[in-house]
């Protein structure tokens, strides 16, 4: 084999050709051969009744592509001393950017295929569990691949590999430097990391936070987005979750009791709101059966408050009950029953004033 001369590289063409044509045949080989390892993969991945395979092999096809080729040129620089001198400088830096690559590819395809598996879940709770713990802990995975990737291509530098072995020599220094910048991304991580093993929101969730009423839509490692019901983003800090108090109406499950208040004149009969209440509850899908009473909460001279609560077994299927509930009452007393509405302005000033005090 002859040998390429790096000072005089341009002039010694034949040795030039040769290595070129001896990596040139190693790519072409290393193409044919990862075509058809993976013809015949996806063949027997087809054959599956799962998606986990198609998945993984559609994720890791490209990755896996560069890294046969890599290693194809390796294996030949083994043979050729001029390839040698050229790939593997490249090879040092190439190669953990390449098996980084892989390893991200792979977190990403079994995370996708996990949550294609959740989806068969009946149990909504269980699936927005195990859904948040796959986002936190995928996004963990993919930061730690990343950070120590990029880490040990850097070392591949001669330039880079000086510098750090003169910073390790002072250690102490550096440690409390690195520490002092790493530390909002560190309790990020661990907050991430917490919120995944606590589960104090999921995502799915309903919740109510600073004020905004909203579902969980996203958990990352250093917020939390909350989609309101006018369709706007809230992004939360996750320590906010952790250090704070906030309402998750949706912790086990989403079944909940909400109330409809009526303020009624001081003689209105009870027992026929009541009754009237109760029959139409019946009629409603949304109602779970677990609760439906009518309970007169508040007595002023001027005003009763009358608390209707119902239950329904989701938060949505509550929030469509209370308005029919809402709608339904108002009208049937507007009908049968047209004295009992306040209508006064003073008395509705003091209706609200007493809810005010009520909800206290």
């Amino acid at each position: 084999m002859r040998r390429l001369d790096p000072a005089n590289w341009l002039i010694d063409w034949p040795a030039l050709a040769e290595a070129s044509l001896l990596a040139g045949i190693a790519v072409v080989a290393a193409l044919v051969i990862h075509w058809a390892v993976f013809a015949l993969a996806m063949r027997v991945a087809r054959m599956s009744e799962t998606q986990t395979d198609d998945l993984v092999l559609a994720r890791i096809r490209r990755p896996a592509q560069w890294a046969m080729a890599a290693i194809s040129l390796t294996m030949a620089a083994q043979h050729d001393k001029a390839l040698s001198e050229v790939w593997e400088p490249l090879a040092q830096f190439l190669r953990p950017a390449l098996l980084g690559w892989i390893a991200y590819a792979l977190v990403k395809a079994l995370t996708t295929a996990m949550e294609l598996r959740l989806d068969a879940n009946i149990d909504p709770v269980a699936v927005r569990s195990r859904r948040t713990r796959l986002a936190i802990l995928s996004r963990a995975s993919a930061f730690a691949i990343v950070f120590v990737t990029v880490g040990l291509m850097l070392m591949a530098i001669p330039a880079v590999h000086t510098i750090g072995t003169t910073v390790l020599a002072s250690a102490g220094l550096a440690a409390l430097a690195v520490g002092a910048a790493a530390q909002p991304a560190l309790k990020s991580l661990i907050a991430g990391l917490q919120m995944a093993i606590t589960e104090p929101v999921r995502i799915g969730d309903l919740v109510v936070v600073d004020g905004h009423t909203g579902r969980v839509e996203e958990i990352r490692m250093s917020f939390v987005i909350v989609r309101t019901w006018d369709e706007r983003a809230v992004v939360v800090p996750t320590l906010r979750f952790l250090d704070q108090t906030f309402e998750n109406w949706s912790g086990r499950n989403e079944a909940l009791t909400g109330p409809v208040f009526l303020f009624l004149d001081p003689a209105t009969p009870v027992e026929p709101i009541r009754a009237e209440f109760l029959r139409f509850l019946a009629t409603r899908p949304e109602w779970d059966g677990r609760k439906g009473a009518a309970l007169v909460i508040e007595a002023f001279p001027e005003s009763i408050q009358l608390r209707l609560a119902m239950s329904a077994s989701t938060i949505a299927a509550l929030f469509e009950l209370r308005c029919a509930v809402r709608e339904h009452m108002l009208g049937w007393l507007a009908q049968e029953l047209p004295g009992a509405l306040i209508r006064h302005p003073l008395e509705g000033v003091e209706a609200s004033n007493a809810l005010v005090a009520g909800k206290r």
